[in-house]
Order: C-alpha cells, then sequence, then structure tokens
C-alpha cells in the first residue's frame, strides 16, 4: 500500500502546544532534494555529583554489666508447716425391723378380694351426705338409698297474647317560602401588570487583541540581490460590535381585583310542624290451664350395713367398703456411725542448706559515645536544555519505499521493540515501536529522521 508523504508525518508528530520555542518556517539551509520536517528535540540532561546525607549524627549508649562475687549463705530450703492427718471415723453394726411397705386402706365396691375400687365422685357423694370417711373402721360397709321424686296439680294463669302497642303516623306539615342563596361567593381575582422594556446599545467584545505571523518582503533584496522572505509579528487589534439590547424600565407587577357574589332568590318548603307517631295500647289476652309441678326431687342417703333401713327408701346399687392391706415389715442389719472421721495438726521444723548466692558489688552503668553524620555522594541528572522544535532532515517520498520500512522493522525488531508484522508497510504498530525507541534513546521525535536511521544501524 502507497503511504502519501504527509500522511506519514501526521501519524508520527506528536502535539507540541506545550513546547514554547519558535521554529522557522522554512528548513535552514535546505538543499534540493532533500527532505525536512519539524521534529521534538528531546530535553538534554548532565550528570551531576551531590553529597547527602545518609545518617544523622547520633549517640551510642554502651551499657557496663553490673559486678556480682560468690557468698556462702544459710539458706531455709522447707518453711515450718503444719500437716494435717486424717483420724478415720468409727462404725458399728445393728439390726433393725424396718416398713418396706406402709399398710394400706382403700374404698372399694365390696368387701371380696379383687373388688373394683370406688371412684372420688362416689366418695365425694357419700361424704356429701355424711359418711365419715376418715374416721371409719375398715371392714365396713355404706350402701346408698334414695326416695323417690313427687309432683302436685296446680292451676296457672298463662299469657296467650302479651300486651302490645300500636303506632299511628301523623304526617310533617309544610309551607312555601322565597329564599336567597350564594350560588358563587365573593372572590379575589390577581390581574398582571406586564413589565415596561426599553432598548439600549452596549459595545461588546467579540475578538479579543492577537499577534499573528505574516509574511514580509526583505528590504536587503533589493541591495544585494538576494531573494527570500521574512515572517513579522503583526499586532491585530481586538474587534467590537454595537448591539442593541431590551432592558426593563418598570418590571411587571400585580394587582388584586374584588369579584362580588353571585346570589339567586328560589322558592323552597319550610318545615311548619314535624312528621309524629301516636301510640295505642292493646290489652294481653290470659287463660287459666292445670298443670303438674315437682314437689320434691328425689333424695339419697348413705347407710351404714347392718343398720335399719326406712320403708320406702330404695337400694340404688352403690355400696362403698374400707379395705385394709397389712403393712410389710423387713429384719435389717445398719451400720451406724459412732465417732465421725477428725482430723489432727502435726508441726513439721523448717530444713536449711549452706549454699554459694551471688552479691551484687557494682551497679550497672552505661557510657554515651558520639557518633558522626555520615554523608554519601550520588550521582542524579540534571536537565540543561528544554525539549524544543527543530527542523531535521527526514526521508524523503520517494526513499520511502518497502525495502527501507523492512529494514526499519527489523532493526527495532533485534533492539526489542514490537514493530508488528515485517511486511514493508509503516503502519501503526511501527510506528508506535519507532516513537518508543526514539524517546527511549533520546532521539528527536516526530519522525523517520536521518539520525535514527543512523541509532538503528541503517545507511541511506
Amino acid at each position: 500500500m502507497k503511504l502519501r508523504y504527509s500522511t506519514l508525518l501526521l501519524g508520527l508528530l506528536l502535539p507540541i502546544s506545550s513546547l514554547q520555542a519558535e521554529v522557522s518556517l522554512t528548513p535552514p539551509n535546505a538543499k534540493a532534494g532533500e527532505c525536512y520536517a519539524k521534529v521534538i528535540i528531546p530535553a538534554k540532561y548532565k550528570t551531576v555529583t551531590e553529597r547527602v546525607l545518609v545518617q544523622e549524627a547520633s549517640t551510642k549508649i554502651k551499657v557496663i554489666p553490673p559486678k556480682y562475687a560468690w557468698v556462702e549463705e544459710k539458706v531455709e530450703v522447707t518453711p515450718a508447716s503444719e500437716k494435717l492427718v486424717t483420724v478415720p471415723a468409727k462404725y458399728k453394726k445393728t439390726s433393725e425391723i424396718i416398713e418396706v411397705k406402709p399398710a394400706l386402706r382403700s374404698w372399694h365396691v365390696s368387701l371380696r378380694k379383687h373388688a373394683a375400687p370406688v371412684s372420688n365422685e362416689l366418695l365425694a357423694a357419700a361424704k356429701l351426705k355424711g359418711v365419715d370417711i376418715e374416721n371409719t373402721t375398715p371392714g365396713t360397709c355404706y350402701k346408698e338409698y334414695y326416695t323417690p321424686e313427687s309432683y302436685k296439680t296446680v292451676k296457672e294463669e298463662v299469657v296467650v297474647q302479651k300486651e302490645t302497642t300500636k303506632s299511628k303516623v301523623i304526617p310533617a306539615k309544610y309551607e312555601m317560602v322565597e329564599k336567597t342563596i350564594v350560588v358563587k361567593p365573593a372572590t379575589k381575582k390577581t390581574v398582571t401588570v406586564p413589565a415596561v422594556y426599553d432598548y439600549v446599545e452596549e459595545k461588546v467584545l467579540v475578538e479579543k487583541e492577537k499577534t499573528v505571523w505574516k509574511k514580509g518582503k526583505n528590504p536587503a533584496t533589493k541591495l544585494d540581490g538576494a531573494t527570500g522572505e521574512i515572517m513579522c509579528l503583526v499586532k491585530v487589534p481586538a474587534k467590537y460590535k454595537i448591539i442593541k439590547k431590551k432592558v426593563v424600565k418598570t418590571p411587571a407587577t400585580t394587582k388584586v381585583i374584588e369579584v362580588p357574589a353571585e346570589t339567586k332568590t328560589i322558592k323552597v318548603k319550610k318545615l311548619i310542624s314535624p312528621a309524629k307517631t301516636e301510640t295505642v295500647t292493646i290489652p294481653a289476652v290470659k287463660t287459666t290451664i292445670e298443670k303438674k309441678v315437682l314437689e320434691h326431687g328425689p333424695s339419697f342417703s348413705w347407710i351404714k350395713v347392718g343398720d335399719p333401713v326406712e320403708k320406702g327408701l330404695k337400694y340404688t346399687g352403690h355400696e362403698i367398703c374400707l379395705v385394709e392391706t397389712p403393712a410389710v415389715k423387713k429384719k435389717v442389719t445398719k451400720t451406724v456411725l459412732v465417732t465421725p472421721e477428725t482430723t489432727k495438726k502435726i508441726t513439721i521444723e523448717p530444713t536449711y542448706k549452706v549454699m554459694k548466692v551471688k552479691k551484687l558489688v557494682e551497679e550497672a552503668k552505661e557510657i554515651k559515645i558520639p557518633i558522626e553524620a555520615v554523608y554519601k555522594e550520588i550521582e542524579k541528572k540534571e536537565k540543561i536544555s528544554e525539549a524544543h522544535q527543530s527542523w531535521e532532515r527526514i526521508l524523503c517520498q520517494t526513499n520511502m519505499n518497502k525495502d527501507v520500512i523492512l529494514k526499519i522493522q527489523n532493526a527495532l525488531k533485534e533492539k526489542g521493540y514490537n514493530p508488528g508484522k515485517i511486511d514493508g508497510v509503516l503502519g501503526r504498530d511501527t510506528r508506535i515501536a519507532l516513537d518508543k525507541y526514539q524517546r527511549d534513546n533520546s532521539l528527536a521525535t516526530g519522525g523517520i529522521t536521518y539520525e535514527t536511521l543512523n541509532a538503528l544501524g541503517i545507511n541511506k
């Protein structure tokens, strides 16, 4: 793919707005057939030596340990103490008859063996009728008897129909009268009074004062026959424009207008007497009837078996008997405490031992030793010139062939810069690799300069 020369330069040039140095409009001493481009000359640095404080002056503290001497001393190995000794308890064996199972009293439906027990409800009923449940002798039985209920015939006056009341409604009375009503209440209306405007003229800055470069003729050309042009920095005055502006003379306001209420006269009904009711009483209707009523209900009583039963009493079939099961006893041998366990104190005398021990002869002390500050000489880079623009000779379009691009791509790859596909085309990856190589080696950036070709080892 054939690239235009202008496209090639635009792909390599970087923004240079931050560089303040002005560059001439044409390359100096240019020869026919040579191509030049404005490139960025990187800043230059020099290596300088600087003395830097590495360690500040300080003080070292030396500690002289304490001094000790060995001496013989009687040392208490075991202090005096008391020892508690247990005196065991003394026991003796005795025989005793104990109750294994206590005597049991319970109520059953008869004295027969394995008779059914009596319910608590039946015992409660018997107790309520006078049976002494707590103090009854075992083997005693009670039977329940009852006297049947009896009825009598009586006459009674009953109400066939209860007394009631009947209501009679008397309707309300009205008359027609005139009445004035408000159809629309009085209100307040806010009206806007529009603002009043005026027109004034104002001088407005359209373009600030500036300076531009313009071509001019060299006055020396007529004197010595020289040709060529010069560039002059010309001041262009600021531009203004007169505009007409609309300004508020009197601001907009509002005023409140009272709107009267609207009324209407209509005919309406007026209540003279409200509706009411009158109550009429209808008397109750009664009749006399005969009916049987309970004179007395059945009565119950409990009679001890063996006692006489009154005539007319009937047996209900309920019987309760108190049965006693004797207690069960057993002879056992027990160990009984005669003297409880106690303790007694035994005094133990202290023991001593003569041994060598360290005694402090001289206390530890410290000595302060001053340490001088430590300096180190380091090398650092110091800027001696700023980055600037300059005209540098570059490859012409006629020299920018596939063979040259292949040499540039291979040289970049050998030096560790990835130019992308080795295809003889100055593509995006090759331009990025070339720019990085120029920056890393402090070469002018912005074009394929002869300086860069020489650094890559390419002869052209």
